[in-house]
């Protein structure tokens, strides 16, 4: 999988934004008063566990706009694997700016890893399956955009971005609007050809009604294996077919053997651990 590269401009802002947080307005008041001004050391991040590696690009920022005199050489990019002790960064320049920005660096890198990670091992999961492992809009606010880079880096794919790029109708959509076939008819009427339409569906009684009204993608919402292989049948590959729902390693097989084409889970961007990572000087 080509991973899609992140925006000089968006990086920037990020971790601009996280520097200027911890920065407040005295500075790192630690390495000022125990480091000198002109002390220069060689560090590396390395990891502490095995995993997936996302959030380089954000990493090497935090470095840069502390303080651009850092040499920061990248061992291990966006979307490799690594195993304990594996070194990610080399790092060498002015102590106090390694110091400086060594916490943001490891807050980006540390938690767009953990995803990847996790990402990884559904990945792995449903391997030898037709399914695809998607994420969700449930993402940390103002990560949205890294954290779905941090799933593309662990093999997964993207669901949309956010509520501008494709029609979502969810059961409170249907129950305003009235009805499935309504819902469906009013938003094809409202878009372009561009696009896609998708809608939530809790039974095999409203699939069929979804199916009936054409529908692109049909979100089939905490149904069983029972229930998502009759669904599968009964789609006979008129639309793409999510599941989604009870998503865990533990799951995600059986789901994936159904036959249905997307799993897509909220726990990857929203409760996947931190991939333990450190920096230390040599």
């Amino acid at each position: 999988m080509t991973l899609p590269r992140l925006s000089p401009l968006v990086v920037e802002e990020a971790v601009s934004r996280a520097l200027r947080e911890d920065f407040g307005d005295a500075g790192d008041i630690t390495t000022e008063a125990t480091i000198p001004a002109d002390a220069t050391s060689m560090a590396m991040i390395a990891a502490r566990k095995s995993g997936a590696i996302a959030g380089v690009d954000l990493a090497c920022a935090a470095f840069r706009l502390v303080d651009p005199a850092i040499n920061v050489a990248i061992e291990k990019g966006d979307g490799a694997r690594v195993e304990n002790g594996d070194v990610v960064l080399s790092l060498k320049g002015p102590s106090r700016g390694i110091l400086s920005a060594e916490r943001v660096a490891l807050n980006f890198l540390g938690h767009l890893s953990g995803i990847a990670t996790a990402t990884t091992a559904l990945v792995s999961a449903v391997k030898g399956t037709n399914s695809k492992i998607s994420c969700t809009r449930k993402t940390t606010p103002g990560l949205r955009v890294f954290e779905k880079h941090a799933v593309r880096c662990g093999g997964g794919h993207n669901h949309r971005f956010g509520l501008y790029d494709a029609v979502m109708i969810k059961d409170n959509h249907i129950a305003a609007a009235g009805g499935i076939a309504k819902a469906l008819h009013a938003a094809r009427s409202a878009t372009g050809h561009m696009v896609k339409i998708e809608i939530e569906v809790d039974d095999l009684t409203q699939l069929e009604e979804a199916l009936g009204a054409s529908a692109d993608v049909i979100l089939l919402d905490n149904m069983s294996v029972d229930d998502l292989k009759k669904a599968v049948a009964l789609n006979n590959g008129r639309a793409i077919l999510e599941a989604s729902g009870n998503v865990t390693i533990d799951t995600v097989r059986a789901i994936a053997e159904t036959g249905v084409d997307v799993i897509s889970s909220g726990w990857i961007t929203h409760s996947a651990p931190s991939l333990d990572l450190g920096l230390d000087f040599k």
